[in-house]
């Protein structure tokens, strides 16, 4: 099962990577993709759950490494304080 990092520019120019365990985030996420707040938290949580889901039926067991990257994303979100107005895009999204 393919993992896929993809990297994330924030509104304030920051930028970071994170990781979904399988490639099914490429369904939820585009490069070159500008979001909203609202669309960007519901694409990641679901692109995030179906691929710890993945995990799930191929090994058993949930990827917790996914879970704690949307925890991850939701914090960020919070710290930079992000309002439903502003921007974020996707800049980069590469297989391993």
């Amino acid at each position: 099962m393919p993992s896929v990092n993809f990297t994330v520019k924030w509104p304030n120019g920051e930028v970071n990577q994170y990781y979904s365990p399988s490639s099914i985030i490429y369904d939820y996420l585009r490069v070159g993709q500008v979001y909203s707040l609202m669309d960007f938290v519901t694409q990641v949580e679901n692109g995030l759950e179906q691929a710890s889901e993945r995990v799930r039926l191929r090994y058993g067991f949930a990827c917790s490494a996914a879970m704690d990257n949307l925890a991850s994303i939701k914090r960020h979100i919070n710290i930079l304080s992000i309002q439903a107005q502003d921007q974020i895009e996707i800049i980069e999204m590469t297989n391993e």
